[in-house]
């Protein structure tokens, strides 16, 4: 098995690299992607080696960008869109509710709709105004749309070559404070499919389900809660439509109790389905209710307060403290 380690970014760019060898149909387009790299550097050198006409600098206009991707995936093409900043999709909405979600089943199947969309997406960078936030509910309530989250490097490097492969489309929610953060990933093997969860650290008492930038979150706070006794099981839900619910139900079934952690604010969020659809599910064996952390009911905040905003570690434990102290 051959491993290397990179950061989430790197990861993305190898993962671009190599779907784009592995098949001539595979373009990039965007906003500064070619000759700069992106903002965050994410296609790197991808125009220099495979040319302008794949690696295309796209204007300001996302909604553009977006109409064009379609008629190449109507033509056959397998676009990757990037969305430069996640507040910077609406203009784009437009296209991808009313086309992109759409044209598969309007035309009986006769077309397919190839296209990933790449969204930076979530705070904690220190950003300004619609740099910073957490649209995915808007997508995953769209039907049509599939919708995933890579949370580590290694899901990162093959999650995008998967989404490529895929004939739905993706729109692909990459945690941009995660970034620059390193880990292992294995060239050879995609550990598991692009819609499954994962869980990332087994536990008895607590099942919580994490995705993006809260994973991290979720793991800091199972590492306290061990001290303290408390046994907490980790799922990365990867994807967020579908859902991958069996796995899911499984683990709240044996803990009895769930702890959903999102930074997307509470209200219709997919915090608010999975407490619902998971409630439903394993009503018998929950022990206490379903408790969602979430960032607050309000727009995202000024940079220097972003923190006080994004659940914290104290948050999760604190609806911890308050499952494990439920009587049925």
């Amino acid at each position: 098995m051959a491993t290397t380690t990179m950061t989430m970014a790197r990861a993305l760019n190898e993962g671009l690299r190599r779907a784009m060898e592995a098949n001539t149909k595979v373009l990039l387009m965007g906003e500064d992607i070619g000759k700069l790299g992106g903002v965050f550097r994410i296609t790197d050198g991808l125009q220099k080696d495979f040319g302008e006409d794949r690696v295309i600098d796209a204007p300001l206009a996302e909604s553009a960008i977006v109409g064009t991707a379609v008629g190449l995936a109507i033509r056959g093409y397998r676009t990757v869109v990037e969305i430069q900043f996640d507040g910077f999709v609406y203009p784009a909405f437009d296209q991808i509710v009313s086309q992109v979600a759409k044209l598969h089943k309007r035309t009986d199947g006769v077309y397919t709709m190839g296209l990933v969309i790449r969204l930076p997406f979530q705070g904690g960078i220190g950003a300004i105004e619609h740099h910073s936030e957490s649209p995915e509910a808007y997508f995953a309530h769209t039907a049509g749309l599939r919708v995933v989250s890579c949370a580590t490097p290694n899901d990162a490097y093959w999650m995008i070559q998967q989404a490529i492969e895929h004939d739905d489309p993706i729109i692909f929610c990459e945690p941009k404070s995660r970034y620059w953060e390193k880990g292992e990933v294995d060239l050879d093997e995609p550990p598991r499919g692009l819609f499954d969860a994962v869980v990332c650290r087994e536990g008895r008492d607590v099942t919580m389900i994490a995705y993006g930038s809260m994973v991290k979150i979720a793991l800091r706070a199972a590492e306290a809660a061990e001290a303290e006794g408390v046994s907490i099981e980790v799922i990365d839900a990867r994807s967020l439509a579908p859902f991958d619910l069996d796995v899911m139900i499984a683990s709240v079934t044996k803990t009895g109790r769930l702890v959903i952690v999102q930074e997307a604010p509470p209200t219709a969020s997919l915090g608010s389905e999975l407490a619902a659809e998971l409630s439903e599910q394993c009503f018998y064996s929950l022990r206490a209710p379903a408790l969602r952390v979430s960032a607050y009911q309000v727009p995202y905040p000024p940079s220097r307060i972003e923190e006080y905003y994004r659940p914290s570690v104290d948050r999760v434990l604190d609806a911890v403290d308050r499952v494990m102290e439920w009587e049925s």
